[in-house]
């Protein structure tokens, strides 16, 4: 969980940093419009393809996260039958 939030709230810090530079870039420019925009629209792009690379790997990492949670609670269902089975063995044995 907390991994989780680590990770959003680095997606969150890296969408903030790109927003910041963009701002800068825009008041900064010695260059045309044209050129800005054209530099600007590149930078979008580069963001947007990190963005959804860093959303492709945490739902990557959701899902195995979410597989090992089910396999350890198949396991700890199979202990819980045999402990449940050895406690009414030993009581049928008493009685």
């Amino acid at each position: 969980m907390a991994g989780q939030r680590g990770t959003g709230a680095l997606v969150g810090w890296f969408i903030g940093g790109a927003l910041i530079g963009a701002a800068v870039a825009l008041l900064m420019a010695p260059q045309s419009g044209k050129r800005t925009r054209r530099d600007l629209k590149k930078q979008a792009d580069k963001s947007r393809k990190s963005i959804l690379e860093s959303s492709q790997d945490i739902v990557a990492r959701g899902r195995e996260l979410y597989e090992r949670g089910r396999e350890i609670a198949e396991e700890t269902a199979e202990i819980f039958e045999k402990g449940r089975k050895i406690a009414e063995k030993t009581i049928n044995e008493r009685l």
